[in-house]
């Protein structure tokens, strides 16, 4: 209770500071500065961060690669950044996203390295805001963010806003509360930018499994206004119905006014699914969305409804990773923001799959992020490629593409992040433990659905289960316990997207059971 008031007052103290922090005047130049100068503020927070400390877990690996400050220096100049780190990585600086996570030990050369998540944390920078990843470790990942990062975030908007021509839309969002950070922020950063959101529509539960969170977010909104930024208040969606989205939509059409919407993917394709089933036309709205993948699927029926609607792809450890243009209309595809992170990517063997992915390994390259990672993986896959396309984002120089965006080793619907390794207890243990079975018996399928990503524990025959809805609530009260559980959990059952199917797992090429079956990585798998 202590840490939990504790948090929440250092989050009300940070959004004050942000609010109170005059947002930069001339945003575009900020973006230039750093893309043009990204690799001489690699170098510079490389060495304060890592080869000034030698505790720092990159300290180690650096010294087992036999590689010096000077050498990293000279590959970076000689070769360029993208290259020097393809070096970096073949001679084993690189972090797996369990190793970052914690949930594996650093090993390289046979020597382990002492490492846990908060070892990472880019310690050069100040930090007034802190948020907590939605992953389901007990623990969750706790990002500590300067104003300044906050506020470079914000910087970046403006060049989104000119992309999609946003000047002449009224704003809405979709966005979680707490304990996600990210709605009100961006409510926040709207404001800041001149272009106030109108409505904050939500998925908040029930006044009985929500009530603190609720408050939580209504203090921290109020606080906001008091500070002089207009955020509204969020306006909770009943059960299972995001028909008032799409009445608010609209209604604004009919006024003639065009709307941009900001969310989730899975939300934002329930609302234009519930356009097309109440026959209200919102033909004309622009959606942004991100927080899982954007597939073919969920593209179509959203542009069913008159809608356009492109990606953005940003990783709560790292920041804006990347955004799609205005050009950019199939596909899962972004511009990689250079002037944030770093990409290469590596063929590997998926875990808990057994699939062949082309793994994303990013680096940070601001000198406030809040950790400073170099090649670290986060199970997300994708083609790297040139920006073939020439928008604004192309011509500001962000040339550098990845297309066919999916995560391969953790489950993304609805925005809710769970970490892959967090499952294999429930599915192993505990629920053969209650009901029967054996590991092998219960698989956590993720699927297209028809009008969102829906989740299926696909539960053997063989098990005899008694009573499916008695295996529902217990798995959801597994996942409550994760931390961040309570929030996943608010998200499925607000949806309806997460099903008990008494139906054989499915199996790989090779034969074997593995726990999940993810949207991305499914090419290879039959059920039994």
């Amino acid at each position: 209770m202590l840490s939990e008031a504790t948090y929440y007052t250092r989050m009300g103290l940070g959004l004050w500071n942000l609010i109170r922090t005059p947002p930069h005047p001339d945003p575009a130049s900020v973006i230039k500065a750093q893309l043009d100068n990204r690799e001489s503020v690699f170098l510079a927070t490389a060495r304060r961060a890592v080869f000034d400390n030698p505790r720092n877990p990159y300290s180690h690996m650096f010294r087992l690669a036999g590689c010096e400050y000077g050498d990293l220096e000279a590959g970076v100049r000689r070769d360029g950044l993208e290259n020097a780190l393809e070096a970096l990585h073949r001679e084993g600086v690189y972090l797996s996203h369990g190793e970052f996570k914690g949930l594996q030990p650093l090993v390289r050369r046979g020597v382990e390295i002492p490492s846990d998540t908060a070892s990472f944390a880019n310690r050069t920078s100040a930090h007034s805001l802190e948020q907590v990843s939605s992953g389901s470790r007990s623990r969750g990942t706790h990002s500590r963010m300067p104003t300044g990062l906050v506020s470079y975030r914000e910087a970046f908007q403006s060049l989104v806003r000119e992309e999609f021509r946003l000047a002449g839309r009224e704003t809405v969002g979709l966005l979680p509360i707490l304990p996600s950070l990210g709605g009100l922020l961006r409510c926040a950063a709207s404001a800041r930018m001149g272009a106030p959101v109108s409505r904050w529509f939500s998925v908040g539960g029930t006044v009985r499994d929500s009530f603190s969170y609720r408050a939580l977010t209504a203090a921290l909104v109020a606080e906001a206004r008091l500070a002089g930024t207009y955020v509204p208040f969020p306006s909770y969606l009943r059960p299972n119905d995001f028909v008032k989205v799409a009445e608010w939509l609209a209604a604004r059409r009919s006024r003639g006014a065009a709307c941009y919407l900001n969310s989730i993917v899975s939300p934002a394709v329930r609302v234009a699914a519930a356009a097309i089933e109440n026959k209200l036309d919102i033909s004309g709205s622009l959606f942004l969305v991100g927080g899982e993948a954007l597939t073919e699927a969920k593209r179509v029926l959203i542009e069913s409804a008159g809608v356009e609607v492109f990606p953005h792809y940003g990783i709560s450890e790292i920041g804006q990773a990347g955004h799609a243009c205005s050009q950019m209309k199939s596909g899962n595809c972004v511009h990689v923001m250079l002037d944030t992170v770093a990409v290469i990517q590596q063929t590997r063997l998926a875990p808990l799959s057994g699939v062949e992915v082309s793994s994303l390994l990013f680096t940070t390259l601001l000198p406030f992020a809040p950790y400073f990672l170099i090649n670290v993986e986060m199970e997300d896959a994708g083609v790297l490629s040139p920006a073939q396309c020439g928008c604004s984002f192309s011509g500001f120089g962000f040339n550098l593409q990845i297309g066919d965006l999916y995560s391969y080793g953790k489950l993304t619907g609805h925005g809710m992040t769970l970490v892959g390794t967090d499952m294999l207890r429930i599915l192993e243990q505990t629920l053969p433990a209650e009901f029967g079975g054996s590991p092998g018996d219960y698989q956590l399928e993720e699927r297209e659905g028809r009008a969102q990503t829906e989740f299926a524990l696909r539960v053997s025959p063989r098990v005899r289960v008694h009573s499916v809805e008695r295996v529902r609530a217990s798995f959801l009260a597994q996942v409550r316990r994760l931390y961040g559980g309570a929030l996943t959990a608010r998200h499925w059952s607000h949806s309806n997207g997460f099903q008990v199917v008494i139906a054989e797992p499915f199996l790989t090429g090779s034969g074997k059971v593995l726990p999940l079956h993810l949207l991305g990585t499914r090419k290879s798998e039959t059920p039994r």
